[in-house]
């Protein structure tokens, strides 16, 4: 069993951050080990939200805890997303370095959770600074979204070939691979929802149904990430990751479209997760 040290946001009510990441991992037959970056009674796309960042010293603590029962060398994997205060962000260097002289071969998957206005998304003064001078140098994997990979490159992105040479800026840079989370106005059909995971000699496309919804759910870039890397470390090739991540993510969504529902309907899909009955299919570019 792969075990996944999961650094991320923490919601009491609905689906984000860990909430949408450790439960798909599980049903993966992943071993989670969620730390919470923030406590938030719900998303921060709601008209308002009460809660607060873990404070400064609290994941090098945990980090320190799993050292003294010899648990760093079972970690096979970091994967961190929202980050609460800036503070944080050389708390998961150091975490990844401690992880990394345990067990050499253990990845870092980033989720660069950037600031978006336009979305409610707000981050933390210095968290965005980190995805571009520390994260892109340290991450095996990392999954932006159309706007984040333009912040991550300082490229306007309008076309696919703008979002293939962007991913590459950041492969050149050393990251192994780059999961486009969303193509958005880049796709080739803007009636799809579709992705790219790029990487040293592969440009793998998939689409999937874009549902209708009347507000967009929140939480599904936590939870594509987190299939992607449940399915690498399960072994499965680049495109067969890509292929399974996307069925199962859209097994979600058409549940949680079905359902008429603002949060993911995560336990709805849990089969789903497991085994997508639509199955989507990833070509070469």
């Amino acid at each position: 069993m792969k075990n996944v040290l999961s650094i991320q946001s923490g919601v009491v009510y609905g689906y984000a951050g860990n909430k949408a990441a450790v439960f798909p991992m599980q049903l993966l037959g992943i071993d989670v080990w969620p730390f919470y970056t923030v406590q938030f009674s719900n998303h921060t796309q709601y008209r308002q939200w009460t809660g607060m960042a873990l404070p400064a010293g609290q994941l090098t603590d945990v980090i320190t805890g799993l050292d003294n029962i010899q648990k760093l060398p079972e970690c096979d994997a970091i994967l961190s997303g929202y980050l609460g205060d800036k503070r944080q962000c050389a708390e998961i260097v150091h975490a990844i370095e401690q992880v990394r002289r345990h067990n050499p071969r253990a990845l870092y998957f980033c989720d660069p959770v950037m600031s978006h206005p336009a979305k409610g998304c707000i981050v933390a003064d210095g968290v965005e600074t980190f995805f571009l001078n520390e994260a892109v140098a340290l991450a095996d994997v990392m999954g932006p979204n159309l706007y984040e990979l333009g912040m991550l490159t300082g490229r306007t992105l309008s076309r696919l070939d703008d979002v293939i040479e962007a991913a590459r800026t950041l492969i050149a840079r050393g990251v192994g691979k780059v999961l486009v989370k969303h193509l958005g106005a880049c796709a080739r059909d803007k009636n799809a929802f579709e992705m790219l995971l790029v990487t040293r000699d592969k440009v793998l496309h998939t689409a999937r149904p874009l549902y209708p919804f009347s507000r967009y759910p929140v939480g599904v870039g936590d939870l594509t990430c987190a299939l992607l890397l449940g399915c690498l470390l399960n072994g499965m090739s680049d495109k067969a990751a890509l292929e399974f991540t996307t069925s199962a993510a859209d097994a979600v969504m058409r549940q949680t479209w079905q359902k008429e529902s603002y949060e993911l309907c995560m336990i709805d899909a849990r089969h789903q997760i497991m085994a997508p009955e639509i199955q989507y299919f990833a070509e070469e570019l």
